[in-house]
């Protein structure tokens, strides 16, 4: 098995084997470990998991809207990612605005209920035909709060004082390579209450050493079968992104999590992906010399990347 599914697995069963069984914000349950580290030498390809298909588009078009510090939808809907659609539809159907048939608890719902599931999902096209094609709709139910580009690229302190955390981290890897304090954080405690989410991955620290940059990611909260596949592929290509930007090579992707859990209702999709074998990791090209914050998605090229089907599972909201 090749090291970064490896890596990935040993997680999967060591979470099986020792997790709490606990309640969580969306009465889904989890079972969960408190604290874990996972290391990615990313000279050894790119770590798109290969025993289930991760789409590389939704990973590198998210990182890229963080990137742009955007928080709307509309820009990811362009590329068809619909990854973030469910807490903007939230916000929509709580509305007044909202005329619809009743979508309370929609997320729970359109998994147990195949008639319900059927009127959800027309109202979730309907919703996401309006974010493109009106912008005043979209400006008010595409956007998601202070959520990470926000903080990422236009941090408001208390005072109201706005620093751009990613330009003058890059700034301090170009001019101080070795320096401690080379960290953003999406962590904004002022601001928790106007983010649809608050930040699962909170905050990141890049490290410089011979001529390589590494990037180390604190996440505070793990969804290890549907989101952690993603994190680790965004922050790998946040990792090169960055490198490519200071003239540098790659070094190591280090992910630490604090409470990382397997939804109950993924345990079945977790036992599937467990039960495959790996394919060679694929490779990452980087097609232009523009800058990181002037990068498009149609700039970036996975190369050789062969894997198992993709398996779907529920995301809690």
């Amino acid at each position: 098995m090749n090291p970064f599914d490896k890596s990935y697995h040993e997680l999967c069963e060591e979470i099986l084997e020792i997790g709490n069984k606990r309640d969580d914000r969306t009465n889904t349950g989890t079972i969960s470990k408190f604290g874990h580290q996972l290391r990615f030498n990313l000279n050894q390809g790119f770590p798109l998991l290969t025993t289930k298909r991760v789409p590389f588009k939704l990973v590198a078009t998210e990182l890229i809207w963080f990137i742009k510090g955007d928080t709307n939808i509309k820009y990811l809907l362009e590329y068809n990612n619909n990854i973030w659609n469910e807490w903007a539809f939230e916000k929509y159907v709580k509305s007044d605005d909202y005329q619809g048939p009743d979508m309370t608890n929609f997320g729970h719902r359109a998994l147990e209920d195949e008639a319900f599931k059927a009127v959800y999902q027309e109202q979730m096209e309907k919703f996401k035909t309006r974010i493109l094609e009106d912008d005043a709709f979209s400006e008010q139910y595409g956007d998601l709060g202070n959520v990470y580009g926000k903080q990422w690229r236009d941090w408001v302190d208390q005072h109201g004082n706005h620093f751009d955390q990613l330009k003058q981290v890059i700034e301090q890897i170009k001019t101080h390579p070795y320096s401690r304090r080379h960290i953003v954080s999406a962590w904004n405690p002022t601001e928790i209450d106007t983010m649809a989410l608050p930040p699962c991955h909170t905050m990141f620290q890049f490290y410089v050493q011979d001529n390589k940059l590494s990037c180390q990611l604190y996440q505070r909260s793990a969804d290890i079968f549907l989101g952690v596949p993603f994190n680790i592929a965004s922050y790998s290509l946040l990792t090169h992104l960055v490198a490519h930007e200071c003239g540098l090579e790659v070094g190591e992707f280090v992910h630490t999590f604090g409470d990382a859990h397997i939804y109950s209702n993924h345990l079945d999709a977790v036992q599937t992906q467990l039960s495959r074998s790996s394919y060679k990791p694929p490779k990452l090209k980087i097609l232009t010399d523009k800058s990181i914050f002037d990068i498009d998605y149609e700039d970036l090229k996975i190369e050789g990347y062969e894997s198992h089907p993709s398996i779907k599972a529920p995301i809690a909201v």
